[in-house]
């Protein structure tokens, strides 16, 4: 049974980081491709980040290139996302997910299994 497990979100104010975590279980890290999604308030789900099997492509959106950073941890079989210079429309719930396939997708419907959540709120 997969399960996915977020965590490291909070409130910080604009300028700052975080780094949220993704712990994994009951899926070999190895093999498939995880991804990074938001969902704010009145809005739709959309994709934040996304690595590839092994790590060695990364996707991101245009909103967050340069600020954030995705990466696994494959001794812990963690997902990671490092989130620098945020701002306030980066505040939403934060969801790790598993992809169906090895590349970095962005489509949200290329992921089968998802976190909680964890949320991230950014003051002006």
């Amino acid at each position: 049974q997969v399960q996915l497990v977020e965590s490291g979100g909070g409130l910080v104010q604009a300028g700052g980081s975080l780094r949220l975590s993704c712990a994994a279980s009951g899926v070999t890290f190895t093999l498939y491709a995880m991804g990074w999604f938001r969902q704010a308030p009145g809005k739709e789900r959309e994709f934040v980040a996304a690595i590839s099997l092994i790590g060695g492509t990364t996707s991101y959106a245009d909103s967050v290139k340069g600020r954030f950073t995705i990466s696994k941890d494959y001794t812990r079989n963690t997902l990671l996302l490092q989130m620098n210079s945020l701002k306030p429309e980066d505040t939403a719930v934060y969801y790790c997910a598993k992809s169906r396939t090895v590349d970095a997708s962005t489509r949200l419907g290329e992921y089968d299994y998802w976190g909680q959540g964890t949320q991230v709120t950014v003051s002006s």
